[in-house]
């Protein structure tokens, strides 16, 4: 049974997150093929990003640019998502499981009186259900989940499912549609950022992080250096940033961020329950640890014991030396 999607994309600092892509990809399975139809919220350059999504695979977008939406808040971001719902009358609503995904996706859900099912890994069809995977008990288990009624509502873990080819032949509209927003509770006045430039930590596909063993806020240097040869973000346990050896918007964990990178890079770390929730279903793990006994490398594919200020200058450089003859 063909259905409408509608993908709700994410903008962050002008600029699409990639989630938003593989959002799209996610929806075709559940289109069955069907419409996709985007939606875009912001203040300015929304029609660029509209084509974007198109020649990712979605067939027509809807933007709605407001000042009032320069920056999420979930009364802003909610009245004008419900208010584009209302019209298109999605059978299926796909977005990103990101901080917005996590604050948004359960307000409209409520509104709509449906159900959610949230951080979703996989979908794929099984007779006439659609079955999502989604990780439970910290990354331990999985379970497998369908919806039987109402409106199939779905937000997807970055970095798990991958984008449609771009194909700039693909064509569809882009329109504009006015929201009246109104009595907004909560009104941002300014934005500090503390997370540092450079590849986005919940998008990364390669993450450098590093533990207590790094033993200071200089002990990130290595990591940095290797993070950028790889083109690679860094990231941190939840014991370096108590540390205060670095931001905790650096942390990975069950109480920071959860990651799934193509190649996740553990430098001192000793491997807490609490981290491997973070990054344990990383496609490749590599731990470099002085300990052989550290519980880290219970979940490595790769494991290098010694010293992290030796290893990871010698690995920097030879990464080098690869791409200079490459």
């Amino acid at each position: 049974m063909s259905r409408k999607v509608l993908v709700i994309g994410e903008v962050r600092e002008g600029e699409l997150r990639n989630v938003t892509f593989e959002a799209i990809t996610a929806a075709k399975t559940v289109s069955e093929g069907g419409e996709i139809v985007g939606l875009l919220l912001g203040s300015d350059n929304l029609e660029d990003m509209g084509k974007e999504m198109i020649y990712y695979g979605a067939d027509r977008v809807v933007t709605v640019q407001d000042d009032q939406l320069k920056n999420y808040t979930s009364d802003a971001f909610g009245q004008a998502a419900m208010a584009v719902i209302e019209d298109e009358d999605p059978e299926g609503i796909v977005m990103g499981h990101t901080a917005i995904g996590k604050d948004l996706s359960p307000k409209l859900a409520s509104k709509l009186e449906t159900g959610l099912i949230s951080d979703a890994i996989n979908l794929e069809e099984s007779g006439d259900n659609l079955v999502f995977t989604r990780p439970i008990y910290s990354g331990k288990a999985f379970e497998k989940k369908i919806i039987t009624d109402g409106v199939i509502f779905a937000t997807i873990r970055p970095n798990n499912i991958k984008p449609l080819e771009r194909d700039e032949s693909r064509s569809g509209d882009v329109t504009s549609k006015d929201v009246d927003i109104k009595d907004l509770r909560t009104v941002i006045q300014d934005i500090i950022r503390k997370t540092s430039d450079g590849v986005d930590l919940s998008e990364a596909n390669v993450i450098v992080a590093g533990g207590r063993g790094v033993k200071s806020s200089e002990g990130f240097k290595p990591l940095e250096e290797l993070a950028e040869v790889l083109g690679g973000a860094v990231g941190a346990s939840r014991g370096a940033a108590d540390a205060e050896y670095c931001d905790y918007s650096l942390q990975i964990g069950q109480t920071g961020k959860v990651v799934t990178p193509d190649l996740y890079i553990a430098c001192g770390i000793s491997g807490a329950i609490q981290h491997l929730a973070g990054m344990s279903n990383s496609k490749v793990i590599v731990a470099i640890n002085k300990d052989p006994e550290a519980n880290i490398f219970n979940v490595a594919d790769y494991g290098i014991v010694g010293d992290l200020f030796e290893v990871v200058p010698k690995l920097t450089e030879e990464i080098k030396k690869i791409k200079v003859n490459a």
